[in-house]
């Protein structure tokens, strides 16, 4: 194992474990470490979007509604 340094017990749907396995053994990578690797993109991802939501955060609203009349207008739908 890497250096990795905490344990924890995760449960898998049976199919996801089987694949997580046979992955494990086509990429000569332990299942801790694609797991490790998973969550450490789905981590960078939720980073990207409070970015992008504070970078946005002051822009004006638009109800649904309006969305849809301002597309018809503009020949998208």
């Amino acid at each position: 194992m890497s250096n990795l340094s905490k344990r924890s017990t995760i449960y898998f749907d049976p199919s996801i474990h089987q694949a997580l396995k046979v992955k494990s053994v086509t990429s000569s990578r332990s299942v801790s470490e694609l797991v490790d690797e998973a969550l450490r993109q789905l981590m960078n991802e939720d980073q990207e979007d409070l970015e992008a939501y504070a970078q946005r955060k002051d822009e004006p609203d638009i109800n649904y509604e309006e969305l849809l009349n301002d597309l018809k207008q503009h020949g998208k739908i």
